[in-house]
Order: C-alpha cells, then sequence, then structure tokens
C-alpha cells in the first residue's frame, strides 16, 4: 500500500497564489501553531514547503517540538513540484 503524502505550503495566501504544488494545502507560517491540531489530523507524511527553505524549515522545527514524526522539510516549493 502506497503511503499517503500530503505537502502544506507554509507561504501566504497571495505567494501561494501566484504558484504552487498542485494538490499543496496552504498553511501560513505565522497559522501553524493555532492549526496544530489540523494538521496532527492528517494521515501520512507531511511535506512542508515555502519560498526558499526557511520558513518550512522554521514550521518543521515547531511541529518536531511538539511530537510530531511524520514531517519533513521540502525547502522550495518548486523543487517539491518536481
Amino acid at each position: 500500500m502506497e503511503n499517503k503524502i500530503t505537502v502544506i505550503d507554509v507561504r501566504t495566501p497571495m505567494e501561494y497564489a501566484g504558484g504552487k504544488v498542485e494538490g499543496s494545502i496552504n498553511i501560513p507560517v505565522d497559522q501553524i501553531a493555532q492549526r496544530i491540531e489540523e494538521i496532527r489530523a492528517i494521515e501520512g507524511d507531511i511535506v512542508l514547503c515555502c519560498a526558499s527553505g526557511m520558513r518550512s524549515f522554521s514550521a518543521l522545527q515547531f511541529l518536531e517540538q511538539n511530537g510530531m514524526t511524520n514531517v519533513k522539510d521540502g525547502g522550495p516549493w518548486y523543487t517539491v513540484a518536481n
């Protein structure tokens, strides 16, 4: 059985609207803490992405510090898209 992967793009909604990974969801980095239960409910692996990799790394650190082990940093969104 194939493992489900969910891509969370942590850029702003305006950045996300300008280009994104197909099928990804947008949760801006400044909303990660308040939406952590929504993120915890996601089944399978989660790959975080942003514009340069800085915000996705920050989000990864926060989620890992809060006990999440199924999260990876994908870096810039355009590398995840390819």
